[in-house]
């Protein structure tokens, strides 16, 4: 990870920092959802049921499991970039997801939490306390949002020339939807995966993701 400063992410004009915090909630949120996926594995034989951080943003909350560690991966790789990249909203919706996800953990079982941060590429020495939930829901930035994406859901419901009225009447330009409701459609991870997670997990725990994912994800 570079320095503690460098802001090479934007969220509507915002800078995202590369921190330890960022790190944390990224980890957490992504092997939180895949032990949901092993648990599913052992005692349903059926992850299509398995949420993921995702189900924090209503829209994607179907997006099958492991399609959402890969735009875990995908975004975070552009957080760790030394470009700059612009957030789309598939990104504003993963990082929030991420920071409540792992926030909401937190809250709920602070021994998992733990958990999930020993023995990952960086040391975290932070305590594992109320304050640190609250660091964790900062972190997202307050946006001067173009595109609220907690609201999208609303229009799976709606046929399509409501649907239409609904975009025009929020400002929403359609092209930037596509790729949302594209990410519904997909099972399959990207080839790119496994190096996407550099910094994010060791080799040994980047080995295990990919052996779980490819022992699970064998439907066409």
């Amino acid at each position: 990870m570079h320095g503690q400063y460098e802001l090479m992410f934007k969220i509507s004009h915002l800078p995202l920092p590369q921190s330890l915090l960022s790190y944390v909630a990224f980890r957490v949120a992504l092997l939180e959802t895949l032990e949901r996926m092993l648990f599913h594995k052992h005692y349903t034989h059926d992850i299509s049921d398995a949420y993921g951080y995702l189900s924090e943003v209503p829209f994607l909350r179907e997006v099958p499991a492991q399609v959402q560690l890969d735009l875990l991966a995908i975004t975070w790789q552009k957080h760790l970039s030394r470009n700059w990249h612009s957030a789309t909203l598939i990104d504003q919706s993963v990082i929030y997801a991420v920071c409540e996800s792992a926030a909401g953990l937190l809250e709920a079982d602070p021994d998992i939490f733990a958990r999930h941060m020993r023995g990952g590429p960086l040391d975290f020495a932070v305590p594992v306390d109320a304050y640190l939930v609250c660091e964790l829901r900062q972190l997202y930035p307050v946006l001067s949002n173009e595109c609220d994406f907690l609201l999208l859901g609303q229009f799976l419901d709606l046929d399509p020339e409501q649907s239409a009225q609904s975009k025009i009447e929020m400002g929403i330009n359609p092209s930037k939807l596509t790729p949302m409701f594209d990410v519904l459609g997909r099972w399959h991870v990207s080839t790119q995966f496994q190096v996407r997670l550099e910094g994010l997990l060791t080799e040994v725990e980047i080995q295990h993701v990919a052996t779980v994912i490819g022992s699970i994800c064998t439907r066409a």
